[in-house]
């Protein structure tokens, strides 16, 4: 899976262009949001939304994500993982949820993050 990133400014006319230009392009959002002018989606195929988006003038990013289970019915496990994650010196660059209850991370080291998150 892959984290897409992309500047906005106008939230609703960004999002809205953003999102006609990917479903044009058959790329499906898996989950993600916006806040502080930064939309961050889980996609399957990165590069297809990164070349779909720059064809339309949009710049985009893609990085490699960690997507994992989170036991949404255990209080605090959010802050475990998080806790976790900062105790190995892992960098969290973003953090939001998919679709299927999970938990995405796009970190500086995705091997390491899955084995303390393990």
């Amino acid at each position: 899976m892959n984290d897409l990133a992309i500047t906005v400014s106008d939230v609703a006319g960004d999002v809205s262009r953003i999102g006609a230009v990917l479903g044009a392009a058959g790329v499906g959002l898996e989950g993600g949001g916006v806040w502080a002018g930064q939309a961050h989606y889980l996609v399957a195929e990165g590069a297809v939304a990164v070349a779909a988006l720059e064809a339309a003038g949009i710049n985009a990013t893609t990085a490699p994500a960690l997507v994992v289970p989170l036991r949404a019915d255990v209080p605090g496990e959010m802050g475990r993982m998080m806790s976790a994650l900062q105790a190995a010196g892992i960098h969290v660059e973003a953090q939001y949820s998919d679709h299927d209850n999970r938990k995405v991370f796009v970190v500086d080291d995705i091997e390491r993050a899955r084995t303390v998150l393990r």
